[in-house]
């Protein structure tokens, strides 16, 4: 029976709620987990340093493909212990970029998957924030100093913030202690609301964050659904969900055969932007309707 290693950077109770995605995927292509294929799970629980000893012990389970989701940290420690054998993963930068892939078309090498522009929707999910909050001057960033992927949604943040004048208060934070003490920060700047990084460890904060946020009663901003199912105010991003689904099929087809460097590097179309209207009731916020009007889902 083949195996195939899943390795997540951040917490097994975070991601383990979507795999019937991925296992979803699987079955389009002819594989059951537990009857002609077998799932070893690792979680580095957003401690960045345990991935390269994650990765190794798989690499000692034989793992037939090696699968990394949603994590810039864990995709570039997959590829720099695996050179043979084939590596699946999910990033929002440019896997060109990070040295994942040779091209999109043609990754060459031993490894694929999909690019969900988590760093490119930076920008637009400002851009919501400003429809709701027109007047807003000072928005607090909250970003993990130890994944690089979070440099670069900041990079295009705060640019485009500066053309509409708004000021940008980037606050570092790496773990859920950080996280508390983060929210005292941008209180003390007196933000009008936040916008998070994509990354495992707020992912697997999200009721944290959720709950930072209605203490203070501030308005926040992500690029991931959940955030805003937990009680976030607004996303807009790419639907995990479809990508986990996305990375069960390109496993199935790497089972039966087909090399890494022969399956195109997906590139996420949809993007849905969701609201949470029960959280804006109590912030006391008008959604404007024509955002309404174009939401994928409001949650009531």
């Amino acid at each position: 029976m083949p195996v195939v290693g899943f390795v997540y950077a951040g917490s097994s109770s975070a991601v383990m709620p979507l795999m019937p995605s991925y296992r979803r995927g699987l079955s389009d292509t002819g594989f059951t987990e537990g009857q002609n294929v077998s799932i070893e799970y690792r979680f580095a629980e957003s401690r960045y340093d345990r991935l390269p000893e994650l990765v190794a012990d798989l690499i000692r389970q034989k793992a037939t493909v090696i699968v990394t989701s949603g994590s810039t940290p864990g995709a570039l420690a997959v590829k720099a212990a695996v050179s043979t054998i084939p590596i699946l993963f999910s990033v929002g930068d440019d896997p060109v970029k990070l040295g994942l892939v040779d091209s999109l078309n043609r990754p060459g090498g031993n490894a694929t998957g999909v690019n969900f522009f988590s760093t490119e929707v930076g920008p637009k999910v400002l851009g919501v924030l400003r429809q709701v909050l027109p007047s807003a001057t000072r928005v607090g960033l909250l970003v993990n100093p130890k994944n690089p992927g979070n440099e670069n949604f900041a990079k295009d943040v705060i640019p485009a913030a500066s053309a509409v004048g708004v000021q940008i208060d980037v606050v570092k934070v790496s773990d859920g202690r950080e996280i508390e003490d983060g929210f005292l920060t941008l209180i003390q700047n007196a933000v009008t609301a936040f916008l998070v990084a994509p990354d495992s460890l707020f992912f697997g904060r999200r009721i944290q964050l959720a709950m930072l946020a209605a203490r203070h009663a501030l308005p926040s901003f992500y690029s991931l659904r959940e955030h805003t199912e937990a009680g976030g105010l607004m996303s807009y991003g790419t639907n995990q969900t479809d990508v986990l689904r996305q990375l069960g099929v390109y496993t199935g087809r790497i089972l039966k055969g087909t090399k890494p460097a022969d399956l195109p590097v997906v590139q996420s179309t949809k993007f849905e932007l969701v609201i949470n209207a029960q959280t804006a009731r109590m912030l006391g916020l008008t959604v404007p309707p024509t955002l309404l009007a174009v939401a994928d889902e409001v949650i009531e």
